[in-house]
């Protein structure tokens, strides 16, 4: 058996890259795509995903 690992970090690092990832969609909208595998990736970390 697994022990549960905290996805505290997960959480705020998803945060952050949605955070940069909506900056980039009002300043920078044709860089969008560069933040959006952060923030996916860390999702799926912060659900316990992957």
């Amino acid at each position: 058996m697994e022990a549960k690992q905290s996805t505290g970090k997960y959480w705020a690092l998803c945060f952050f890259w949605l955070a940069i990832m909506i900056v980039l969609l009002v300043v920078y909208r044709q860089f969008f795509w560069l933040a959006l595998p952060g923030t996916v990736t860390y999702f799926a970390k912060a659900l316990d995903l992957i």
